[in-house]
This record gives C-alpha cells, structure tokens and sequence, in this order.
C-alpha cells in the first residue's frame, strides 16, 4: 500500500467519524462561551440520534431520499428544545452546571430506550432505509491527488460541518451577538451593568448548543451507526466535551480537537490495514480515543483556561 492509497483509506473515514463531534464541539463552546457548562453534550447527541433514527423510520416513505436531511433538522430542532431543562436548571433556578448536565445525560438515554422499546418493542430500532450515503463531492473529487484522498467516497455532512465550524468562528468574534455573548461569560456584571440582558444570553447559547448537540447525534446515527439502542452513543458527547477544552474554547481550535478525535477513532477501524500498525493489538488502537478525551479532559495536552464566569450562576445585583 502507497502512501497515497493510505491516506486515501483513511482520511473519508476520519472525516465522517468527525463530523458529529466538530457539530457537538461547537455547540459546547457556545454555551461554554456564555458561562453555562454544558456536561449533558451526551444527553444532547442521543436525543438527537433517537429522533433522527425514528423521524427517518417514520418518514422514509413520504420523503424519499431527502429523509435524512429532514432528520437531522427535527433532530436539532428537538435537541434546542430539550437543552432548555438544562437552561432552566441552571441560569434560572441556577442549580450546581455539572449535576444538571449529568441529570440530562440521564434522562435522554432512560428516555430514548423507554420510548424504543415501547414502539418497537425491544431494545433497538430497526435499521434506517435512507441513511446518508456517501458520494464523490461534484468537481473537486477530479482534482489530481487531492480529489480522490478529500473528495471521493465522503459524506456531504462532514463538510457541512466543517463550514459550520467557520460560521460559529465568525458569528463569536466578529458580529456585536458574539461579543455579547463572550462578555456574559467573562464578566456578567459588566456586561448586565452595559444593558445586556445575561439570562438571555445564557438561554440562545444553551439553545444552540442543544441543536448543534442534537444535530451531532442524528449526523452519527445516521452515517455510522443507522439505528438506535442504549449503545449508540456511548462517550462520543464526552469526547466532544474533550474537544471544546482541547480548543480552547474556540470554535476552529474545537475543529481541529474533533479531527484529531475522528482520526484516533479512524485508526481502530481500518488499522489492521496499515503496515505500520498492523501488528498493533486492535484493543489498543480501540481504546486510543478514549485515552486522549481523558488526557484532554485532565488538562494534560496543553493549558486550557475557561471562560472566567464560566460555571458560575449569576445573580443580578450581586458582586
């Protein structure tokens, strides 16, 4: 195997295996952004692949091949709607950030498998008619080279995510919307003391951190795992997590964590195929992933400094 032919089996992979956690990722650091820790990113993603699997079961018929992409919207709109309990928890009843996450977590996946196996009667659903299928991307993919190693053989989604990582850098740093956003997670007095209303700053971040959660989820669901059960997702919200603090709060830097994360996640799955890591045991290259969220989440891999209110409730008036 060439060097080209390597990096051809590997990098569509790592692309699709990315795309859900670069959509997490940026939905943690908005609300991370704002002051609100976001733990239940989990919660939110198996939200997210419960409706889309049983969004795309329900619809597959009426909508053809556009079923996925309705999907993964229902999903992300439902994700918003559920991260609120988070929201309400903490900026309005300003409960302990992590516990709430943590409830979340739990109460998406107790209600996930609850409501599967009431309507499907067991412990899964059935498999997914119109999953995302992969394509070769029109023009690029005839570029010498890089067309078939970026642009062949890939999911639509991962680039969708790509663009959306750039859309979030763009929306926090340069719009007035960003910078209100950011100033009620550095200093919300402050920024309550110039009119900016902190709750409901906290609330839109919460909200789009729930459907770009949710968007996560349904993205997975539908191009790696193409139904759902209690192990659909299992630790991918916490590597997004790990993601959001490896990037240092920033949306190109989550980027760049969540490639780093699909890759490692890549290599368990074709590295059996690689001469260079074919005679690695396969339970090694499997648990890598989860290694370097832990490593991330310890603080090990560089210094990572939160938004400063970042976990704090706020109350109006005090100092």
């Amino acid at each position: 195997m060439t060097f080209i032919d390597t990096l051809q089996s590997i990098i569509p992979i790592a692309l699709f295996y990315s795309a859900p956690l670069i959509l997490t990722s940026l939905g943690g650091v908005f609300s991370e952004r704002s002051g609100v820790v976001n733990i239940g990113l989990e919660g939110l993603m198996v939200m997210g692949a419960f409706v889309g699997i049983v969004f795309n079961l329900t619809f597959a018929e009426v909508f053809g091949a556009v079923t996925p992409w309705i999907s993964i919207l229902v999903a992300s709109i439902v994700g918003a709607i559920f991260s609120l309990l988070h929201a309400v928890a903490s900026v309005t009843f300003r409960a302990d950030q992590v516990v709430s996450g943590v409830a979340i977590n739990f109460l998406a996946l107790g209600l996930g498998v609850f409501l599967t196996k009431q309507w499907y009667g067991k412990g899964q659903t059935d498999m997914v008619d119109q999953p995302f299928y992969t394509t070769d991307i029109w023009l690029l993919s005839d570029i010498p080279i890089v067309g078939p190693i970026f642009f062949q053989g890939v999911y639509a989604v991962s680039y969708v995510a790509i663009l959306l990582a750039f859309v979030a850098w763009y929306i926090l740093f340069k719009t007035s919307f960003g910078l209100r956003l950011r100033s009620v997670g550095e200093h919300p007095m402050a920024a309550d003391t110039n009119g900016i209303n902190v709750y409901l700053m906290r609330y839109i971040a919460v909200f789009i951190s729930g459907a770009l959660g949710g968007l996560g989820g349904s993205v997975f669901a539908l191009t790696i795992a193409f139904n759902f059960s209690q192990a659909t997702i299992v630790g991918q919200g916490f590597m997004s997590l790990a993601a959001v603090i490896f990037g240092k709060w920033h949306p190109l830097g989550a980027l760049g964590a969540a490639l780093f994360f699909g890759f490692a996640q890549t290599l368990s799955v074709v590295g059996s195929s690689i001469p260079f890591l074919a005679d690695v045991p396969s339970v090694y290259l499997t648990i890598a992933p989860y290694l370097l969220t832990i490593l991330a989440l310890a603080g090990f891999i560089g210094r990572a400094e939160a938004p400063k209110a970042n976990g704090q409730p706020y109350i109006k008036g005090s100092r």
